[in-house]
């Protein structure tokens, strides 16, 4: 399966349509990026059953802003509407597998409860301030 490039008008879309998703944030120049490029082509056509996007980070600026992009590439993995996974740099091809691997064997129920304890204990934190 092929790349799908996002932009700020279906990045949205892609994500709540799919399960899983990978996303390669690159811009041409970069020269990581382009080292990158083809593990990650690669690894769209071992795994078709996941969506395999790319952010052009200099088309792109609002949406790399959004996801406080320092560096590049960075490769994000979403699961259900969750960040499970965000990390620069490119990848070996070895450690893409180990990745995407231990992305699939999260016991989404558990990542989302360890999300809703966290923001509890937040708002628990600064919810006095609040109530007033």
């Amino acid at each position: 399966m092929s790349t799908i490039e996002l932009t700020k008008e279906n990045f949205d879309q892609v994500v709540a349509d799919s399960e899983f998703v990978l996303i390669d944030f690159w811009a041409s120049w970069c020269g990581p990026c382009r080292q990158f490029a083809p593990v990650y082509e690669q690894a769209s056509e071992r795994h078709a059953d996941l969506v395999f996007a790319k952010v052009d980070t200099e088309a792109q600026q609002e949406l790399a802003a959004a996801f406080e992009i320092q560096s590049i590439p960075t490769l994000m993995i979403i699961r259900d509407n969750v960040a499970v996974f965000a990390q620069p740099g490119a990848l070996p091809e070895s450690a893409l597998e180990d990745v995407i691997g231990q992305a699939r064997g999260l016991d989404m129920d558990e990542v989302r409860k360890s999300i809703a304890d966290a923001q509890a204990a937040q708002q628990a934190q600064g919810g006095g301030q609040q109530a007033q």
